[in-house]
């Protein structure tokens, strides 16, 4: 079936399989995406008196359903750690797409805060499927020209799932959304079906001839194609390359090895300022922020305000690729968590001298502050640590770091979102946002001080550098041209 479809389909050489194939396998990223921005239009909903539930939910429940997908997030990473490496890649994409059907379906059997807090549990099924299993089934099938292109579906597709649910929100009914957002998965689950598993994958199960045949519909050619050949041989040698590859070897290798412990330090520093500047707080509550915001104000309601964030977060996931190429790493995400630092604390400036109800023209600077850093987060600081943790980790290495790096995203991300309303309550709106921006500010220091240009160079060079070999190297330079 999938030879007649690139006899009739695709030309010779083309890359539309791969697109397709791309673009499927990012619809339970997009699913997530609209798991992620629901909240924002639905939690004030569901605390009106207009509550689709038997009675308003209560404040703390919702802060409950915002957290909890993150806290079972962060074990389901490990889970889906052995999904993929046991049962293939396709599998576990398929059961992030019934997990994701599944909290849907209980969102519209009922509203109470029971079912309401054990589907949003569930969504951390899919946070973990869609960031574990999605880029490394993306790197598996695609070819290098357009591997970048192709692995930047994933954080734009979980944007523009955010953005989809903000405007759905303003103008449809609270289970029209719910039907729709069901849709996603159950049209996944039917389609993807009849997509192949990853050729690496089914070349590790020993089942040559079907990774063959996967390549070269993937590849548009026939089986027989030598180009096919080449590069079903090159996986086999990266494969026997490949075969240390215990989760316990590899942690003993980033223990002992002092650039290596250090590379994995850097990662996880720049993991938590990505989580902890704030953004994922704004994106799941940002309709109660600008209705506090606004007070009533400001001519755009507040799940409209929350729809031109979700357009400004699509805008930057549109740039990132391109200025992350032109820029560098480092210049970028340091350019990036200054500005948001800037933008967080002129913020909280606002609340503070505000006190949660603006004015007249006042009004659009939360807007703007919260506008600027949502680009910022899209634009740099959500994707460049993850370009970073490719680049600066080999590749017997790189499956257990992610896994580690995104266990401790979601932990970080569980505890910012159950206490963001009860310390904002206590303190003020004005205090947490002036946290999130002296994160985003020390952060800016650090990476300035100790993150390493990775674009271009090898890993011996980053490592001399983080090892301070290469200052060493400079320095005898220059004393022998003196």
């Amino acid at each position: 079936m999938l030879k007649y479809t690139v006899k009739k389909y695709c030309s010779e050489g083309s890359k539309m399989n791969q697109i397709v194939m791309a673009i499927l396998m990012v619809l339970p990223v997009f699913s997530y995406g609209t798991a992620v921005g629901w909240l924002s239009p639905m939690g004030p909903r569901l605390m009106s008196e207009d509550t689709p539930s038997s009675a308003p939910i209560h404040p703390d429940t919702i802060s409950w359903m915002a957290s909890v997908a993150y806290l079972v997030g962060t074990p389901a990473v490990f889970l889906y750690g052995y999904i993929v490496d046991n049962f293939g890649r396709k599998k576990a994409l398929l059961m992030t797409s019934f997990c994701l059907a599944v909290c849907w379906s209980i969102k519209l059997y009922s509203s109470e805060p029971w079912a309401l807090i054990t589907a949003r549990a569930i969504v951390g099924f899919g946070v973990s499927g869609s960031y574990v299993v999605t880029p490394l089934y993306i790197k598996e099938i695609s070819e290098d020209t357009i591997r970048g292109t192709l692995g930047s579906l994933v954080i734009l597709s979980q944007n523009f799932g955010n953005l989809l649910v903000y405007i759905m929100g303003e103008y449809l009914s609270y289970h029209a959304v719910l039907w729709i957002c069901l849709a996603v998965p159950l049209v996944h689950l039917m389609v993807f079906l009849t997509m192949p598993d990853s050729p690496s994958y089914l070349l590790k199960c020993g089942k040559v001839e079907e990774a063959r045949d996967a390549l070269a519909w993937l590849r548009c050619r026939q089986s027989s194609d030598s180009l096919v050949d080449d590069e079903l041989q090159g996986l086999l040698e990266e494969m026997e390359k490949d075969k240390s590859g215990r989760f316990s070897d590899a942690i003993k290798a980033i223990v002992s090895d002092k650039p290596t412990f250090r590379a994995f330090r850097i990662t996880l520093t720049i993991t938590l300022a990505r989580e902890l500047c704030g953004c994922l707080a704004v994106l799941h509550f940002a309709s109660t922020i600008f209705d506090q915001a606004s007070g009533g104000s400001f001519v755009l309601s507040a799940n409209q305000q929350a729809a031109v964030l979700g357009a400004v977060q699509m805008l930057g996931s549109c740039t990132a690729s391109s200025l992350v190429e032109r820029t560098g790493r480092k210049p970028l995400l340091g350019g990036t968590c200054l500005v948001s630092g800037l933008a967080m604390g002129a913020l909280g400036a606002w609340f503070y001298l505000n006190t949660g109800a603006a004015g007249g023209a006042a009004a659009w600077l939360p807007v703007a502050c919260l506008c600027l850093c949502i680009f910022c987060d899209a634009g740099g600081l959500q994707p460049v640590p993850f370009v970073i943790m490719t680049e600066i980790f080999n590749f017997q290495l790189r499956g257990t770091v992610t896994s580690i790096v995104i266990a401790f995203a979601c932990a970080l991300v569980s505890i910012e979102l159950r206490f963001f309303h009860p310390i904002a309550d206590a303190i003020g709106m004005h205090s947490v946002f002036w946290a999130f921006a002296s994160v985003c500010l020390v952060s800016t220091v650090y990476i300035a001080l100790y993150v390493p240009e990775t674009k271009m160079r090898s890993l011996e060079d980053i490592y001399d550098e983080i090892s301070g070999k290469k200052k060493a190297k400079d320095c005898e330079s220059a004393v022998t041209r003196l």
